[in-house]
């Protein structure tokens, strides 16, 4: 045979073997065509009725929501019937034969059966969770006049637990939900419930944690002793700020009040140091077990909770039942629900100016110990405030879920038992050794000794990259600092040390901790390769980048981060909580089975 002759040959398999796949093609279109003539006119309908339903649910929803938090019970009962009767008429349009039989042609069945998915939940979610989420008394969950009413919060737990096993199984159903192949309009909506979902899980999750743990840790079974620690943002730590100011907490029998206050420098050095994981010992040397300011190096709260606690009772010879966190973001929130509160020195404390007031005024009109006093009694005061005064319960619990969702307010147990209830939560500060969806973090520590963190603005994104053959996907990062402090002005106590050589230069060592089983691969810094300091942490491997920022300049740290095997499309970023909140955008991908 000649080449010529093969040549020919070969050209005209290639030619029956395309012909053969043009003819199922053509047999597969002639299928799904006779099947939408069948099922598409009624589906079509069907499905303008689904959308506007859903639609109008969805704005239900949202009204819903705003008069919960309002405590405008009337209005909520009214709009919940409307989200009932929007909900069950979409969950109708979707469940019918012709619904049912264009769920199973190509193409479009996995649109159609992800629509059904979105109606039903919403129905469910209408039934059997707001309705009991409706009748829950809130207000128990918070002490009233210095006081935990333990037995209307008994009552409530019960609903709580009822409330949050129905959101968790809906949760369930819908993360389910295949991805692939759906239309952007309906991935849009799934993508959205899900995010609204997972909101609401986090908070009955939390609700009914509280229901249960909030008795015996106020004293119930007992009395209890608690360490509430201000972390000051204004010197960055990686749960949030340096840990300053702290009081003392007494609980029993359902009553709050506070005792002794301090601050962390009356605690002095701690020579030689305790004892502190070998990981972070890598990273931070003896520090987290030297100074009670360096605890919190690690972004791991339970690690820095307990060194705190342990520093304080040899200093002081109290045991302390656990440690309680908060930021002065914190106190902007819950002003918002107590009103302005009155520190004993006469400086009045707003939502709006007290973040400014502590982290920046102080500082300029007071010496160090003066900082100290004001710092703890500004901290005793909002708090007695919350424990004594009658407070709007729906507004106190929206200050407390935004704060928890920022990670600003931080709770360990010395009781393994409760802690282990606690879990992974964003409260318990645990940084997991597993992840459910890759997350990437991004820690910062003052590497300035000064008090300028008060002054950075830092933005985030995180890219979710291609689907490797090997099952890991690559992320990338990309983190700017920009430093609104003036060139001159400031005072001593916030120009500190000035290690960055330049008093008024933000120096911040910026730790990017890998996902769960990742890695981090590379970094620049505006640009150019750029040194970094490489370890591990409760397995995540950490680089630690020094990124030092001149008053009025910004800098840009992009870092390649490598998963563990996953097919997830999203992934998350957990952020050291700073004076002014992150901008963050998570660009997600489709899904490696896609």
């Amino acid at each position: 045979m000649t080449e010529s002759q093969s040549g020919r040959r070969r050209r005209g398999r290639s030619r029956r073997r395309r012909r053969a796949h043009l003819r199922r093609a053509l047999l597969a279109g002639l299928v799904v065509g006779s099947l939408l003539l069948l099922t598409g006119g009624w589906v079509g309908v069907r499905g303008w009725q689904a959308r506007a339903h859903l639609l109008n649910a969805a704005g239900l929803a949202r009204d819903l929501s705003a008069q919960v938090v309002a405590g405008d019970t009337d209005r909520a009962q009214r709009t919940l019937a409307a989200l009932q009767e929007q909900a069950a008429a979409a969950r109708t349009a979707t469940g019918d034969p012709g619904w049912w039989l264009g769920r199973q042609t190509p193409f479009a069945g996995d649109n159609l059966a992800a629509v059904r998915q979105i109606a039903v939940a919403i129905d469910e979610l209408s039934r059997a969770a707001f309705p009991a989420l409706l009748r829950t008394d809130l207000s128990s969950l918070l002490p009233s006049a210095g006081r935990l009413d333990v037995g209307r919060l008994r009552t409530v737990s019960t609903e709580l637990s009822t409330v949050d096993d129905a959101v968790q199984a809906t949760r369930a159903d819908l993360a389910a939900v295949p991805t692939g192949g759906l239309v952007d309009q309906v991935a849009q909506a799934l993508g959205d419930l899900r995010t609204e979902i997972d909101r609401l899980a986090g908070l009955t999750a939390a609700a009914d944690q509280a229901a249960r743990l909030l008795p015996p840790l106020l004293g119930v079974d007992g009395p209890r002793r608690y360490l509430l620690v201000s972390q000051n943002p204004a010197e960055l730590r990686a749960t949030g700020g340096m840990i300053g100011a702290y009081a003392v907490l007494h609980a029993d029998g359902g009553r709050v009040r506070m005792g002794r206050q301090g601050s962390s420098a009356e605690l002095a050095r701690f020579t030689p140091p305790l004892a502190v994981p070998p990981e972070v010992r890598a990273a931070w040397g003896d520090l987290p077990g030297m100074y009670p300011a360096d605890v919190n190096l690690t972004p791991h709260f339970p690690t820095a909770a307990a060194l705190y606690r342990e520093m304080f009772r040899r200093r002081t010879d109290t045991v302390v039942d656990g440690v309680l966190a908060v930021d002065p973001v914190v106190l902007s929130y819950l002003l918002k629900a107590t009103g302005p509160v009155l520190v004993p020195d006469g400086v009045p404390l707003a939502a709006e100016t007290v973040v400014r007031t502590l982290l920046s005024d102080a500082y300029q009109r007071l010496d160090t110990r003066e900082q100290d006093r004001f710092f703890a009694t500004a901290g005793a005061a909002v708090f007695d405030t919350l424990f004594k005064k009658n407070v709007n319960p729906r507004g106190l619990l929206s200050a407390f879920d935004r704060a928890v969702q920022e990670r600003r307010i931080l709770f360990w147990s010395a009781r393994p038992e409760e802690q282990r209830m606690f879990g992974d939560s964003r409260m318990a500060g645990v940084l997991p050794e597993k992840d459910t969806v890759p997350t990437v973090g991004v820690f910062l520590n003052d590497g300035s000794g000064a008090k300028l963190g008060y002054y950075l603005r830092p933005t985030a994104t995180l890219t979710v990259g291609e689907c490797r053959s090997d099952g890991r996907r690559e992320l990338r990062l990309r983190v700017t600092l920009h430093s609104s402090a003036p060139k001159s002005g400031l005072s001593r106590s916030v120009l500190g040390l000035g290690l960055a050589g330049d008093p008024y230069t933000v120096r911040t060592l910026v730790s990017v901790h890998s996902p769960a089983g990742g890695v981090v691969l590379d970094a620049r810094l505006d640009g150019v390769a750029t040194a970094v300091g490489s370890g591990s942490e409760r397995n995540r491997h950490t680089a630690t980048a020094n990124v030092e920022v001149g008053p009025g300049t910004t800098r840009t740290l992009e870092v390649a981060v490598l998963t563990a095997k996953t097919g997830s499309g999203s992934a998350e970023l957990w952020l050291t909580p700073t004076a002014t909140p992150w901008t963050t955008q998570v660009v997600s991908a489709p899904s490696c089975d896609q």
